[in-house]
């Protein structure tokens, strides 16, 4: 999916991205501002959701498993001793 044309169409681009290769029982990314420009955050998120997959948010981008196997963050056991850790682990327990 590099080649865009200049005018696209949501509902086509949100069909092939999610027919793609990539989204057959993988993982993909997409820039959250690409996502949010082309078809809207929720509408993105609606149709994961309807497919029981499941999307991650970490920075830029939305990390999307097209599963509905659990996900675990891992970690280290030096990443507890750290002392921006625990900011880390409440976050991601606030979040699950």
């Amino acid at each position: 999916m590099t080649d865009l044309p200049a005018k696209i169409d949501p509902e086509h681009w949100l069909r092939a991205l999610l027919a793609s290769r990539e989204a057959q029982g993988g993982v993909f990314t997409r820039y959250v501002s690409d996502v949010e420009r082309l078809v809207g955050r929720e509408a993105f998120l609606r149709e994961v959701e309807r497919r029981g997959w499941q999307a991650l948010e970490n920075g830029r981008h939305f990390l999307i498993c097209c599963n509905a196997e659990p996900v675990r963050r891992v970690r280290t056991e030096d990443a507890a001793a750290r002392p921006d850790a625990s900011q880390g682990r409440a976050a991601a327990s606030a979040t699950s």
